[in-house]
């Protein structure tokens, strides 16, 4: 597939390093060049993909992934890049040499029905992978917080220049590795004629039709169709079919949302001229744009909407949208929107901000071979964002580095499909979820329908029903990270008042809450926001 590329066109306010950059100096390419340095690189596409997939072969156990032949899923992870030990700027001469590590996975292809959130944050609400992966980094963080502050042990942090503060350590960065393209609007896709198809095609009957829909992320209803060699006639005639790189299908889905201004329309004065193609049907150089890829998201209540025409104007890009769900609607928002949104206010989330100087933010985004654009995902990550400000301290839209890996994820639905045997039947989506962290103890954790596979409605409600990564899990690990420190170490953000709720350390997380708010006036106004009383959990 011919790749569409774009830059974004305000420099970031801050920004991580990113994959070619020097980790003992932080030096650009050029930069080193500039100084008679050679430009290295450390690391590659190829080389995340495959530590990530081994990962998954080696370290995650059987229960959990797919069956055999049956079903598949989709895979994400956080990678720790760190120079060798004893590397610094003073022997240009040698590239420098990083250690990888996978400090946390995720695999996942569901959400929940409204119907079923719970006010006690005891459910995984989203179990997309890259949902998983972000919140088992969080554990992660956690864990590391507890090595530095409590144990004063050797940890991923350092003291910060403020008063029992903390920050990532100079020499790291972390990647973010997802085999497919995240959900919604980095999911929408120019199609030009005539170029090579990088995976299975989806049927037009599974792209329209909402009732076939079994998950958020779901094959088609049964296409005879193989996966065809990419260079074969037979592939080449498919091109035509309306693809979803996402794997959703249609279906409308909503929940409250976030009072406020909407986001602003996007209209041909602010598209590039690729993005421009995917309504006008040329792309840059003249090549005909015949259709796009298309995403199950559905747009928020309060976005301008799709409009449904045939081709390449299906969709609208830019827009906010929701992760389907089959027939009781879901609240949560695509993982394009929360990418972006982990962009500007890092990974960490609100609670982790109180220990921490600045967020924690990732160098780069690494997608799987499977459809993909460079444009549509520039526009989707960074581009929707890019001019929102001012921000607190610390915070900034990211130059996140997005690169694509020629590998296939083996459990990937093209994947799978192309080993089937024709008899075996259609492909359905695994209904479980993986979660994995480099933490000491109880690394993983394997959920169904957001709770612990194999949990009964009479134990729903009780400890052992409780995913390791769920809102109220993550809260105690906190709290107990919290209880280790004596109060009068404690941030200044936690002594001016009694906290007691989910909610209120939330929300006393001030610099996190005043970017978040920025991002919500400025861009997201239409975010789906779950209401206060679903976080008063203790």
């Amino acid at each position: 597939m011919r790749l569409l590329s774009g830059k974004c066109q305000r420099p970031p306010e801050r920004r991580a390093p990113a994959a070619d950059e020097c980790g003992a100096c932080g030096l650009s390419a050029a930069s080193h060049k500039a100084q008679g340095a050679p430009a290295h690189t450390m690391w590659t596409a190829d080389e995340i993909a495959r530590l990530c997939y081994e990962h998954y072969g080696r370290t995650l156990p059987k229960q959990g992934k797919p069956e055999p032949n049956r079903e598949w899923t989709l895979l994400a992870a956080v990678v720790k890049i760190q120079p060798t030990a004893d590397q610094t700027c003073d022997r240009p001469d040698r590239p420098v040499q990083v250690t990888k590590e996978v400090v946390s996975m995720g695999t996942g292809t569901k959400c929940i029905g409204q119907s079923k959130m719970r006010k006690s944050g005891d459910i995984l609400n989203d179990s997309h992978a890259e949902v998983i992966a972000r919140r088992s980094f969080q554990r992660y963080l956690l864990h590391q917080l507890h090595l530095a502050a409590t144990l004063k042990e050797d940890s991923i942090f350092v003291p910060g220049t403020q008063r029992e503060l903390w920050k990532l350590r100079p020499d790291l960065l972390f990647v973010f590795f997802s085999s497919h393209t995240p959900c919604g609007d980095a999911s929408i896709i120019p199609m030009l004629e005539f170029e090579d198809q990088p995976c299975c095609p989806v049927s037009r009957d599974w792209a329209n039709n909402p009732s076939v829909e079994a998950s958020d992320n779901l094959e088609a209803p049964e296409d005879k169709r193989k996966c065809e060699d990419s260079d074969s006639p037979v592939t080449k005639k498919m091109r035509l079919e309306p693809r979803t790189p996402d794997g959703m299908a249609h279906h409308q889905s909503f929940g409250n949302q976030e009072s406020g201004p909407n986001s602003p329309d996007v209209s041909s004065s602010n598209l590039t001229a690729e993005e421009l193609a995917a309504v006008t049907g040329t792309a840059p150089g003249g090549a005909k744009v015949v259709d796009v890829y298309r995403t199950g998201a559905k747009c928020v209540p309060g976005e301008a909407g799709d409009s449904g025409k045939p081709g390449a104007a299906y969709h609208r890009v830019g827009l906010l949208r929701v992760k389907p769900g089959r027939g009781d609607r879901t609240c949560s928002m695509s993982c394009s929107d929360k990418l972006a949104r982990w962009n500007v206010l890092g990974c960490q989330g609100a609670l982790l901000m109180h220990f921490l100087e600045e967020p924690i933010y990732l160098s780069a985004v690494v997608i799987g071979k499977c459809p993909f654009s460079q444009e549509a995902m520039q526009r989707a990550l960074i581009g929707r964002c890019q001019n929102v400000s001012p921000l607190p301290e610390g915070f900034g839209v990211q130059e996140v580095k997005i690169q694509q890996s020629d590998l296939l994820f083996e459990q990937s639905r093209c994947a799978v499909q192309a080993k089937k045997a024709e008899n075996q039947g259609r492909l359905v989506p695994c209904g479980a979820a993986i979660s994995w962290s480099a933490v000491p103890e109880q690394p993983l954790d394997v959920t169904a329908n957001g709770f612990p596979q194999g949990t009964t409605k009479k134990e729903i409600g009780r400890l052992q029903a409780r995913s390791r990564i769920s809102k109220v899990e993550l809260f105690r690990s906190f709290q107990k990270l919290l209880s280790s420190i004596s109060e009068d170490k404690w941030p200044d953000s936690l002594r001016v008042q009694k906290l007691v709720t989910y909610h209120e350390y939330k929300e006393a997380a001030s610099t996190y809450q005043q970017a978040w708010s920025a991002l919500r006036k400025q861009a997201f106004g239409s975010w789906i926001r779950n209401p206060p009383d679903y976080q008063q959990f203790k």
